[in-house]
């Protein structure tokens, strides 16, 4: 009887050939993701890094441009104008975000509700103030706040009534988080909308089989859905509140006594760049502002991803 010789078994590939193999492979990834990463350093790190340069030297009268180390960095943490300009920006965050968000997730709710004659024109509606840009809403709503020119002023001279001044100190802010409001509601309404038409219709059918009523279903099965939608529009609010900047950048013209250089960190930081010609101090204190708005966000999603 011959015995047939056993097949050799194939052993894995020599490292030779799987080199090669590896470095196609990344090269064909890099293919793919180069032009981004180019874009990338091109436009966001190149500049973080240049203005966390310029934050590290100062202008001098006598020897120029000089290295300080740190010390633009204490001078903003005892700048009295940063932190008075970072505390109106926080008492705006807290008070126009959740009006901001409550309102855009009452109008989702009631769009996806179909319980809502003409939803598709009122979604249209609520969506148009966002399409307005802010330069022109800014405008706008600070000609119809004028006591002298605006509706306001027409009000009281048709009626003749005595409404407090919108432009007034007391009342600016409260004027420029009405506008950012009108501005941001349909958009965040559409984000809402958005996540609340991923849910599942058979939850809603069970829910009502089992006796649920719509109060019922909204916070037990919509709200939850749409959590991660939630925190991602806050994270998107607080980012946007830190930035605040185009509002009283327009408004600062119909409101000069009420509206200071400084009143918001992105403000001050254009007037020290642009008016007072200080770039060195202006780059500092966009990267104190750029640390802070990270570190606040990153602390709201923690908490708002945080299972319950």
């Amino acid at each position: 009887m011959t015995l047939l010789p056993t097949p050799a078994k194939a052993g894995p590939p020599p490292r030779s050939r799987a080199r090669p193999r590896v470095r196609r492979d990344a090269l064909v990834g890099w293919g793919f993701a180069g032009p981004f990463a180019a874009v990338f350093a091109l436009v966001f790190l190149a500049p973080i890094g240049y203005a966390f340069y310029l934050s590290l030297m100062r202008d001098r009268l006598i020897g120029g441009t000089s290295f300080v180390g740190a010390a633009n960095y204490l001078q903003v943490l005892n700048d009295p104008r940063f932190w008075e300009g970072s505390a109106r920006v926080g008492l705006f965050l807290l008070v126009q975000v959740p009006v901001m968000l409550g309102i855009a997730l009452f109008v989702a709710l009631a769009i996806d509700g179909g319980r809502l004659y003409g939803k598709d024109v009122f979604r249209v509606a609520v969506f148009l103030p966002y399409a307005v840009p802010a330069v022109v809403a800014s405008l706008m709503w600070g000609f119809l706040y004028g006591t002298r020119f605006g509706l306001v002023g027409n009000l009281n001279d048709a009626f003749g009534l005595s409404l407090p001044d919108p432009l007034s100190p007391s009342l600016v802010l409260t004027s420029i988080g009405n506008i950012v409001t009108w501005e941001f509601v349909g958009y965040n309404t559409l984000i809402f909308y958005a996540a609340l038409r991923v849910i599942p219709r058979s939850l809603y059918e069970a829910a009502a089989i089992d006796g649920a009523g719509e109060w019922r279903i909204v916070t037990a099965i919509k709200l939850p859905a749409i959590r991660g939608a939630v925190v991602i529009a806050t994270i998107f609010s607080i980012i946007g509140s830190f930035q605040l900047f185009n509002e009283p950048n327009i408004m600062q013209n119909l409101a000069p006594n009420a509206i200071t250089t400084d009143y918001t960190p992105n403000l001050y930081t254009y007037s020290l760049a642009f008016s007072g010609q200080q770039h060195n101090y202006a780059a500092t204190v966009a990267i104190v502002m750029g640390v802070f708005t990270a570190v606040i966000a990153y602390a709201v999603q923690l908490r708002g991803m945080r299972k319950g």
